[in-house]
């Protein structure tokens, strides 16, 4: 599954330029004991208990489930029969399985050769999602069938067997019955044993009207009027490999679709809303070269005659990979040739990959249970950007992987509220809690790491003895472990098992001294956190593999080695006293880099020339930005680093650089110099806004069009005069028709004329939103709508993020768009929040949803009381699957406070001193 916004948020990220900077001091400062004590008197630092939870016995298992399934599209209800071929193990009089908002009508068990067993009754055990059928007489060890009719609600949650509201190409409203089953929903529309190792094959039949596309994981073998209503029809699809009832799917709606044929001979097809045909073309194009891609990588053929890729309008995640039948949302699918932006189109190439690489990685060998999530989320969403790599190495996206995985992952993963990448899961409330940065993002990049650890070759080896080993069947991470530790000869366990069990990840701090001919390096790690320098007694360790490069080539290791111990010294041969020696190559190591004050210096003029790489620029001031917020540096020595980047060409690093200024000068807003941030924002990017111009020039590719949108969004929200006035004849033009914006450049428009406008921008805002055909612009329009500065207008965008006209996925975006917005902003969707809040919950049912919301709303404030009124709000009105985002956000305020007091003043003294003498680039 890819959550929607996990996705790499490619307008998220902020940056900058400017003069050498001097000697950088590295101020050790030792506050984290303090900070660490507030968190505990807050009660923030310990998770509640977890509830008690027991699997489903194993008594009784499934073979094969016969299901039909007649879902009524106007009263929202559907009409279950299951026949499901079951194995009794051991002598028992009743059967337990998982059963959610299902009324079961009739209950029976026919042992093969024997007479019928009828349920005498139904215990329905809510909390726990199960029902327990109870027979008269004891149920013999063999098989037999059993055999449910039962009903159940389509309902408006966006999880199980529910309804999905479209509007047809007339303007009619209807509705499309749809599912989303993973984590544990399948038992919403069926009553099932639904949990992942419990695998079984399915026979699935539909009911449904004639003029509707019915799909499910496999093809049509038949389709036959139905014989009570010659308005319907009954579509039987084949039967499914053995799987797991989460990846189980159907569809009933008007859809028209795009087809092709994959190398391999498998029929791909893009169901698309009607008359949008010719937006499925590209997601096509790209499911048809993954598909060989991933069975030449694997060495595995894809096991299904067909794969179909649908776009559903009401979804909470981005896409969900069930077998054969992977579900998106529009944008996530969608593309229009004239009017979807490049961010936009690789957003759809990535969730494609990422989809596809779960028919094996995921569909085929399944994890045992939700602990070993990560293993499918984050493998997934490693090698998607493999495959865009293969698809569209124009993307440069290894980089961009660094900018929206890796260092997104570090931000999480440093907080005291983190977890472990493997989290032992019991209660099925708890599955949706870790869907989160840590699963997918920290799980990506040790996989990357062990991938150059091991080597493409080795790692290739090892994923195709550990998929052929385990098809059709569960694993843990344990067993890729062996396959890998077999496929290289290298301690894979040992080493990784430091890196998914344990949370956190290493501060590696380096000096070097030069002896005679060879440079020397002394080594130490330490636990990097948040709240400063690791001040615990008994200090976790990592094995980390660790590269070293030097000026003299510095896109390939001079040295590489497996540091398994708290401290080590290095020596390099032949390294002379003027060349530069920097850790991490590639930034692929999860770690961050302390460098002595020395090392560093010799390191920035690499930044200014470029000689250093572009991942390694980005990695260099990632890390620099780190420290400081976690006050082991002064946060003036990373500005002034910043300004090192005047002649600064990557997309990804200006993208990484202007995501890191985004939050200082949200931390900066709390203070009243808030506009000298801005300035200095307008100094950094002013330079590169000039070289790019508004509109693109021939020869010009993919990453030119994201720097353009980055940069003009950066300027004109900071007010820089001749981009806000340029943004608003632009605008006059596209809205009078004159003139229409490219998709590139609505974004940055959009967002600043709303930003310096009034209530008439915003009405004619919502005027273009009312009359978009497409989702990607009406969440365009969306994401920035919070920009606007009026407490008003800012309550019209909060009344308006809950009305009809915006979906509901899609309100979580709207009201984070303005706590993002402004310091009023912030106030305002908290207040939002707390007097919608019965609505909102009702509407995400607690999935990953509400704690997306949480995390957005909150995040920004910078207050010491605020993290007191936040805990207090949820402890009197819970939610559960989202309690660790709710500490997690507790302490991050927290973190905020502490930075703006350590780092404020300093900050305001240099920006006063930067302007009466202005640097020279």
């Amino acid at each position: 599954m890819w959550l929607a916004a996990a996705a790499p948020s490619l307008a998220r990220r902020l940056l900058f330029l400017g003069p050498p900077p001097p000697p950088l001091l590295l101020l050790l400062l030792s506050r984290s004991s303090r900070r660490r004590r507030r968190l505990h008197s807050l009660g923030l630092a310990a998770m509640p208990e977890k509830r008690p939870f027991e699997r489903l016995p194993a008594d009784v298992s499934p073979i094969n489930y016969s299901l039909c399934l007649k879902p009524d599209l106007l009263d929202f209800t559907f009409e279950g029969k299951l026949e499901a071929s079951a194995q009794v193990r051991q002598a028992t009089n009743q059967i337990v399985m998982n059963c959610a908002d299902i009324d079961i009508i009739t209950a029976s068990y026919v042992p093969e050769g024997d007479e019928e067993i009828h349920a005498t009754g139904f215990n329905y055990q809510n909390e726990d999602e199960k029902v327990t059928l109870s027979f008269p007489s004891t149920l013999q060890p063999g098989t037999g069938t059993l055999k449910i009719d039962f009903v159940g609600e389509l309902n408006d949650k966006m999880k199980g067997f529910y309804r999905s509201k479209y509007t047809t190409p007339s303007g009619e409203v209807r509705y499309a019955a749809v599912t989303q089953f993973e984590a544990t929903d399948a038992r919403r529309a069926f009553p099932c044993w639904d949990e992942p190792a419990i695998k079984a094959t399915f026979d699935i039949s539909l009911v449904v009207p004639k003029d509707r596309v019915a799909l499910s994981n496999m093809n049509v073998i038949d389709r036959k009027p139905y014989p009570d209503d010659e308005n319907v029809v009954e579509v039987k699809f084949a039967r499914t490999p053995v799987m797991s009832t989460y990846l189980v799917a159907f569809v009933v709606g008007e859809y028209d679709f795009v087809e092709t044929r994959s190398k391999d001979g498998v029929c791909v097809r893009v169901y698309t809303p009607v008359g949008k045909a010719e937006q499925g073309k590209f997601a096509l194009e790209v499911a048809a070269k993954t598909l060989p891609f991933y069975k030449d990588y694997f060495n595995v053929p894809y096991p299904l005659p067909k794969i179909d890729l649908i776009a559903i309008a009401d979804f909470a995640a981005g896409a969900m990979e069930n077998w054969g039948l992977v579900t998106y949302r529009e944008t996530a699918l969608l593309i229009d040739p004239k009017n979807s932006c490049s961010s936009s189109r690789q957003w759809v190439a990535l969730v494609v990959g990422h989809e596809l690489a779960h028919q094996w990685f995921g569909n085929l060998v399944t994890m045992e249970w939700w602990t070993h999530l990560w293993l499918n989320e984050g493998f997934a969403s490693w090698i998607e950007y493999l495959c865009v790599d293969h698809c569209f190495p124009e993307y440069d996206i290894w980089t961009q992987f660094v900018s929206a995985d890796y260092t997104r992952a570090q931000e999480l993963d440093a907080l005291d509220n983190s977890h472990p990448i493997e989290v032992s899961v019991g209660h099925p409330s708890e599955v949706d809690e870790i869907f989160d940065a840590i699963s997918y993002s920290k799980g990506a990049s040790v996989i990357r790491m062990l991938h150059d650890y091991i080597g493409d070759k080795d790692f290739k080896k090892g994923m195709n003895m550990y998929l052929t080993k385990f098809q059709q069947k569960n694993a843990a991470t344990e067993d890729l472990w062996e396959s890998l530790e077999n496929a290289s000869g290298k301690p894979i366990a040992a080493v990784m098992n430091t890196w998914t069990k344990q949370m956190g990840f290493p501060l590696i701090y380096v000096e070097a001294e030069q002896v005679e001919d060879d440079r020397l390096l002394r080594l130490s790690q330490k636990k990097f956190c948040a709240s400063g320098p690791y001040v615990g007694e008994d200090c976790p360790q990592w094995m980390v593999p660790i590269t070293i490069s030097t000026s003299e080539d510095s896109s390939h290791a001079k040295m590489k080695i497996l540091m398994d111990k708290p401290e080590m010294n290095v020596v390099l041969k032949d390294v002379k006293p003027d060349q530069w020696v920097k850790l991490n190559l590639g930034t692929v190591g999860f770690y961050r880099t302390q460098y002595s004050s020395a090392m560093l210096e010799s390191l920035l003029p690499g930044i200014r020339d470029l000689s250093l790489p572009p991942v390694d620029r980005l990695g260099l001031q990632n890390d620099l930005f780190s420290l400081a917020r976690a006050g082991i540096i002064s946060t003036v020595e990373v500005l002034k680093v910043m300004e090192a980047f005047v002649n600064e060409p990557n997309y990804t690093v200006w993208s990484d650089l202007s995501c890191n200024l985004g939050i200082l000068s949200t931390l900066l807003s709390h203070t009243d110099f808030y506009e000298e941030i801005q300035e200095f924002v307008k100094d950094v990017f002013s330079p590169i806004g000039e070289r790019l111009g508004w509109d693109p020039r021939p020869g010009e590719g993919h990453l030119d069009a994201l720097l353009r949108g980055l940069v003009l969004g950066k300027l004109g929200k900071a007010g820089h005069k001749a981009t806000l006035e340029e943004a608003r004849r632009r605008f006059k033009d596209h809205v009078e028709g004159k003139q229409i914006l490219s998709a590139d450049l609505r974004s940055p428009v959009y967002l600043t004329v709303l930003k310096h406008g009034d209530g008439t921008t915003l009405d004619i805002m919502l005027k273009l939103h009312k009359q978009a055909d497409m989702q990607e612009e009406k969440n365009r329009i969306e994401r920035v709508l919070g920009a606007t500065l009026s407490p008003e207008l800012i309550q019209k965008v909060l009344t308006f993020a809950l009305s009809e006209e915006v979906r509901p996925q899609d309100t979580v975006s709207v009201i984070g768009g303005v706590a993002g917005g402004s310091k009023h902003g912030r106030k305002a969707a908290w207040k939002f929040i707390k007097d919608n809040w019965e609505e909102l919950y009702n509407r995400y049912q607690g999935g990953f949803l509400i704690s997306r919301l949480i995390k957005l709303s909150v995040e920004g404030f910078a207050v010491d009381k605020m993290a007191g009124e936040v805990k207090a709000f949820f402890e009197s009105h819970p939610a559960p699957s989202a309690e660790r985002t709710i500490q997690q956000c507790c302490e991050n305020i927290l973190l905020n406070a502490a930075w703006l007091k350590r780092d404020a003043e300093s900050i305001h003294q240099y920006l006063l001193q930067r302007k009466a003498s202005p640097p020279t680039a």
